[in-house]
């Protein structure tokens, strides 16, 4: 039996990519006849508790004020102590946000393991660790057989299928004495933004070189996304040309989404812009050259000038309320 642990960071509740971490590692659990066991890194709400705990054997919560914010060393040492309370484990799962980049090769090192990056699907071939993720750009996929267990994972959890809720397990909290940490942060900037994030977004309206300049994204593509209740996203040449701001970045350098329908407006489709979207349950495309590589991409597609279609298409949007 080879248990599965998803280490998830308190204050982000029960998100999307919290969801779609466990989902991934039932799934795992059930197919190598272990546990699915999540560890909280910082003190979480009852929703995440409860959604937790409908589809883990057991639920850890390290509940402390030096995680009350995420500190880099804090952190990786109460994960590693949790997870090495945890017997038997094969993988550890974590979701693809920013802090948990930073702790999974590090994880990896002091539990003695191995570590993999940007994975889209892992599974468990005759006690093998199999893990997926794309290479080349996204213009190819490669699956890599893990040889030291655990094997410490950060996936597109928001691409995956949540768990499916059972009986329930158990639930505690745990407090651990830490080392005091070499470096801490000390201040942090936050972006303002309004609604859901990028990669919580269901919808996405993105635009790229294609549309000449800023005014484009303010009048016709924020007028399209509001009757959409989308959220704009942008390639990165709209963004490196200071058209939008960056945090709006889709693509190999920027975010990766998973929205249901991304729509892409004036985007060619090279391949880091494709490695950042291509996990979205539809892709729709316009744009003005029948050859863009986006168009082998998308289920529907539009070969005409973004204005001849944006404008028409707000005002229709907006009629039906």
């Amino acid at each position: 039996m080879s248990n599965v642990i998803v280490v998830l960071f308190g204050n982000n509740g029960w998100d999307r990519s919290a969801e779609g971490a466990a989902g991934t590692g039932q799934r795992l659990a059930q197919s190598t006849g272990g546990n699915l066991n999540v560890v909280f890194l910082g003190d979480a709400s009852k929703e995440a508790r409860d959604g937790a705990a409908a589809c883990a054997a057991s639920v850890v919560v390290v509940n402390q004020p030096e995680l009350a914010e995420y500190q880099p060393e804090a952190a990786l040492e109460a994960a590693q102590k949790a997870c090495a309370e945890i017997s038997d484990t094969s993988v550890v799962l974590f979701g693809n946000d920013t802090y948990s980049q930073e702790l999974v090769p590090r994880l990896a090192h002091r539990l003695g393991g191995c570590s993999l990056a940007d994975v889209q699907g892992v599974t468990a071939d005759g006690g093998q660790v199999l893990a997926t993720r794309s290479a080349y750009g996204g213009k190819a996929m490669s699956t890599y057989s893990m040889k030291k267990t655990p094997v410490v994972l950060w996936v597109r959890a928001r691409a995956m299928d949540p768990a499916t809720p059972g009986a329930g397990g158990s639930l505690e909290e745990k407090a651990y004495e830490l080392a005091t940490p070499r470096l801490t942060i000390t201040s942090r900037d936050v972006l303002e933004s309004e609604g859901p994030s990028l990669e919580d977004a269901s919808i996405i309206v993105s635009g790229g070189r294609g549309l000449g300049g800023p005014e484009a994204f303010e009048n016709e593509l924020k007028g399209l996304a509001t009757a959409m209740h989308a959220v704009q996203g942008a390639s990165r040449a709209a963004c490196d040309a200071g058209w939008v701001p960056p945090n709006w970045q889709v693509g190999q350098t920027g975010k990766k989404v998973a929205p249901e329908l991304y729509l892409a407006i004036a985007i060619s489709g090279a391949s880091q812009h494709l490695l950042g979207m291509g996990d979205s349950k539809m892709i729709a495309a316009i744009n003005t050259d029948p050859d863009a590589p986006i168009f082998k991409h998308c289920s529907f597609g539009i070969v005409e000038d973004y204005k001849n279609v944006v404008a028409p298409l707000t005002e229709k949007l907006n009629s039906m309320g």
